[in-house]
């Protein structure tokens, strides 16, 4: 029991000094924790002291920097404006000196005025006693001159007003004799642009009919055969006729493009043998060309013959003859010139006989009249004084030559030009002579009325010589001579917009004025 006893207490005993020894242990390690924590803090503590420190530095860097910058800008800024505020104070003070110049020149101007107030009131005196003066001197010196004279003021007065009437009269038959003369000189040029316009209106249409010949084919294939090896057929035909042969899509046919009217029917006639023949080489071309040319003279000379024998004319020369046959291939505005001059032989000679004229010599004109177009394209100058000179070349009597030569003037010396010039008027302006249908003719007469009669105070207005003239009557109330002027010019215009005609169309406006008086 005691045993147990000892040896519990033991136990205990050696509980206690465990627990104790356990205790101090457990201190000092805590002792030991503590201590290594403080030594961390401490180092954390002085490395959050460097760091706070180096970013206060770079803090006050920053800041001087910025101090230094903004210092540096102001001192910019600070010296442009000292340049403006300069800059401004040179200018008011250069303004200032200009002022006080202008302020001197007004001062000095207003002495000047001061002192011219002051004298005017002696001026004008002089001015009242010099005029005075002046009025007796004019009166002696007016009755001097009536005196010497014999004349009254009045007399005077008149001669020198009928003087100064006749001047005026000779000035202004001056004046009415210089702007005639610039009227002439504007009027042949406004006539040559109507002419040039007439011959721009109806040059694309008549070109394109007139200037081309058709040759039909038997089929396409041919068009091969007429171009040949390389082109050299179609070259040959060319160079040989001196006419352009266009082959394109057209189906069955080729075109013969030219100027000269006897060249491409030469080229026609021949193409169509070779076509029919169907031998198309160079050899063979030159020699149907030779032969066509040769069937085409005499044809031509056959058809002068047959007009020199139709008019009833003898002793024609043959080379006139020939010319006039050669007329068979041309056109003036789509009128067979040969025709036409037919037309115009027959119709002078009704004129002449009417007339008791020679009716062969008319006749005669009227043939030759447009000879010159035979070969107007080879030689210079208009076809009126080509054919002139043909006839003169080739024996025709003076009379005979001015009647060709004068037959487009505007006023014919000779009695047989004034009859070829209404015989060729005549034939030329009859319905359907240039290929224009008698309805088409008739509405293009009603077009030029309704035109003109569309106008404010136009009364009546009638179509003559075939539409190429507008005869416009107005109503003299409503329309002066002035507004007549400017009526013309607006439905010519209207005409120019709303028309197609060959030439040129004159418009004429006339204004009558009618006094009526009874004697009773």
């Amino acid at each position: 029991m005691d045993m147990a006893i000892v040896i519990a207490g033991i136990a205990i005993l050696s509980l206690l000094v465990g627990v104790g020894a356990g205790f101090l242990i457990r201190k000092k390690a805590v002792e030991g924790g503590i201590n290594a924590a403080k030594n961390v803090a401490e180092g954390i503590i002085g490395g959050a002291k460097k760091e706070a420190e180096n970013t206060i530095k770079e803090a006050s860097i920053q800041a001087k920097d910025k101090l230094y910058q903004s210092k540096i800008e102001f001192e910019k800024e600070e010296g442009e404006r000292r340049k403006e505020i300069q800059s401004l104070e040179k200018r008011l003070q250069m303004r200032e000196e200009s002022l006080d110049k202008k302020f001197d020149a007004l001062e000095k101007r207003e002495g000047e005025l001061v002192r011219r107030e002051r004298a005017l009131p002696q001026q004008e005196k002089k001015l009242e006693d010099m005029e005075k003066n002046l009025n007796t001197l004019a009166e002696e010196r007016r009755k001097k001159i009536e005196e010497i004279s014999g004349m009254s003021s009045e007399d005077a007065k008149k001669m020198l007003l009928d003087t100064m009437e006749n001047e005026a009269r000779l000035e202004a038959a001056r004046t009415v004799k210089r702007i005639e003369d610039e009227t002439k000189a504007e009027a042949e040029m406004k006539s040559k642009e109507i002419l040039a316009l007439a011959i721009q209106r109806y040059a694309g249409e008549y070109v394109a009919e007139h200037t081309v010949s058709v040759v039909s084919l038997p089929n396409d294939e041919m068009k091969g055969r007429i171009i040949g090896r390389e082109g050299r057929n179609i070259r040959a035909i060319e160079a040989i006729t001196g006419i352009d042969i266009i082959i394109d899509d057209t189906p069955g046919a080729v075109i013969l493009s030219g100027h000269n009217p006897v060249r491409r029917e030469i080229a026609k006639l021949a193409l169509e043998r070779l076509v029919l023949d169907g031998r198309i080489h160079p050899a063979r071309i030159e020699e149907i060309v030779q032969k066509v040319e040769g069937e085409v003279e005499k044809s031509m000379q056959e058809a002068g013959e047959r007009a020199v024998f139709d008019t009833g004319l003898h002793g024609i020369h043959p080379e006139l003859q020939k010319l006039i046959g050669r007329l068979k291939f041309r056109t003036s505005y789509a009128q067979n010139v040969y025709t036409h001059s037919l037309e115009v032989a027959f119709i002078c000679g009704i004129m002449a006989d009417e007339l008791k004229l020679p009716a062969k010599v008319a006749k005669r004109a009227g043939l030759l009249h447009d000879i010159g177009k035979a070969v107007d394209h080879e030689v210079e100058g208009t076809h009126a004084a080509i054919g002139a000179d043909l006839a003169k070349k080739y024996g025709e009597s003076p009379k005979i030559v001015a009647a060709v030569a004068q037959h487009h003037d505007d006023r014919p010396e000779s009695i047989f030009g004034i009859l070829v010039q209404a015989a060729d008027t005549l034939s030329a302006a009859r319905p359907g002579a240039r290929r224009e249908m008698y309805e088409s003719y008739i509405k293009r007469l009603e077009d030029l009325e309704r035109i003109a009669k569309d106008f404010k105070g136009v009364d009546k207005s009638y179509a003559l010589q075939a539409g190429r003239e507008v005869r416009v009557i107005v109503e003299s109330a409503s329309v002066n001579d002035e507004m007549a002027v400017l009526l013309s010019k607006d439905i010519a215009k209207k005409i120019e917009k709303e028309l197609s005609y060959p030439g040129q169309v004159k418009i004429t406006v006339i204004r009558e004025t009618r006094a009526v008086g009874y004697a009773r």
